[in-house]
């Protein structure tokens, strides 16, 4: 725990037998005071792995249902297990759960409700082998989303992410996407939510055994990742509505004083008062 805060890590787990034991290895059960692995369907021995070094909740898929899928069950049996803080981590090791820590106090005091682990911030992408045209596709991606979704964020494609338990009881993740555009569907009902979103740099790690996806289904996952963005646009801008927004109603975080603000109360005296909320909190 961290402040009295509820830390659990699930772990999407998909062939991940050769690397999950050095990842999970890493993760200060000190500090985190649960570990949920969700297989799905896994043609190697991860489960047997996981029972091995003493996971205790194990969830297993009998068919695959995909990346979207098995973090639908993750995000599930943590809420179900009281969790304040959510940390969704790939057991392949590319990232390091050194940085649990330090991901979970920001939102354990407070800060941010939501924290990526970024591969860009401090150059980590290309320094731990990610294939340059993978780097180029993020880059092009993010620049994209940052335009349509009026966002400053260095990558929306990180498989380490932490959200406070209210980001989750906020959107509806479980209508999203059963495949990899999942994460991006969060990212898009997050920012149109108007929760802020933090990051932290983190090296990362391409080799054999790190999860990847091909060519192809990188394409159609770029495709994805822009037809969440312009939704996103669309939406805030009102000119449609899509189920993806479905039940959400946008707010104004002014933090610090951690108000929200609806959307009917945003007129320009509205906004001068948010303003002054958050000079105001800056200098107390």
């Amino acid at each position: 725990m961290i402040n009295g805060k509820k830390i659990l890590v699930v772990l999407p787990a998909y062939n991940a037998g050769k690397t999950l034991k050095i990842t999970y290895d890493e993760i200060d059960r000190s500090l985190v005071d649960d570990v949920i692995l969700v297989d799905d369907a896994s043609k190697d021995n991860t489960v047997a792995v996981a029972k091995e070094i003493g996971i205790v909740h194990i969830i297993c898929h009998e068919k695959n249902k995909g990346y979207g899928g098995n973090q639908k069950s993750c995000y599930k049996r943590a809420l179900e297990l009281g969790a304040d803080i959510i940390i969704m981590l790939h057991p392949d090791y590319q990232y390091t759960p050194l940085l649990i820590e330090a991901m979970a106090s920001i939102i354990a005091k407070g800060v941010y409700p939501v924290v990526l682990g970024s591969r860009i911030l401090g150059r980590g992408a290309l320094k731990g082998g990610m294939p340059y045209y993978k780097y180029f596709f993020n880059r092009f991606l993010t620049i994209s989303q940052n335009t349509l979704m009026r966002q400053k964020l260095s990558e929306y494609h990180t498989g380490y992410r932490a959200f406070d338990r209210s980001v989750l009881e906020a959107i509806p993740w479980e209508s999203n996407s059963d495949d990899f555009v999942f994460d991006n569907e969060m990212l898009g009902q997050i920012c149109y939510k108007g929760f802020e979103i933090a990051e932290v740099t983190c090296p990362t790690k391409y080799f054999e055994e790190a999860s990847s996806i091909n060519f192809r289904r990188s394409a159609v996952y770029g495709m994805g990742v822009l037809a969440v963005s312009l939704k996103c646009f669309l939406q805030r801008t009102g000119l449609a509505k899509f189920k993806l927004f479905d039940g959400i109603t946008p707010e104004v975080h002014v933090r610090g004083k951690k108000q929200f603000l609806p959307p009917v109360e945003r007129s320009e005296p509205a906004l001068r008062q948010a303003e002054r909320i958050t000079s105001e909190s800056s200098h107390s």
